[in-house]
């Protein structure tokens, strides 16, 4: 947790991330009101507003007298509003920047390729540290 956002948010972002890495697929439960507030440490009514915006989102459903889980499609709906969200945040002022520097998209994607190739682990993969 960070001090810099509403602990309610993070909590939200935290399941939300376990539902796009897929350690909380379609249909798991996701843990109690009183499990998050205990594990992280928080008030449980901050662990349940968390919970609520992921219920009133349709990505998290109760299943009275048993708990939450993971609604069908959240995965999918979840990547869709990440994806637009990237898009804003990274592509279009990159390629505002290209467009300025005279960068057409053949030359824009090169780089990229180079960029991703330089950055890969092992098998290729962006973002996976050497083994030790």
């Amino acid at each position: 947790m960070d001090d810099e956002r509403p602990i309610f948010l993070q909590v939200a972002e935290l399941i939300e991330n376990q539902i796009v890495d897929g350690s909380m697929p379609e249909g798991a439960q996701v843990p109690s009101i009183n499990e998050l507030a205990a594990f992280h440490r928080i008030n449980p009514a901050t662990a349940l507003k968390g919970v609520n915006r992921l219920v009133d989102a349709g990505l998290v459903h109760k299943q009275r007298g048993i708990g939450m889980f993971v609604s069908p499609g959240a995965r999918a709906r979840l990547l869709g509003q990440r994806r637009e969200a990237f898009a804003e945040q990274y592509l279009r002022p990159l390629l505002a920047e290209a467009a300025k520097l005279s960068i057409g998209p053949a030359e824009l994607a090169e780089m990229v390729r180079q960029e991703a190739g330089s950055a890969a682990g092992p098998a290729g993969v962006v973002g996976t540290a050497p083994h030790v």
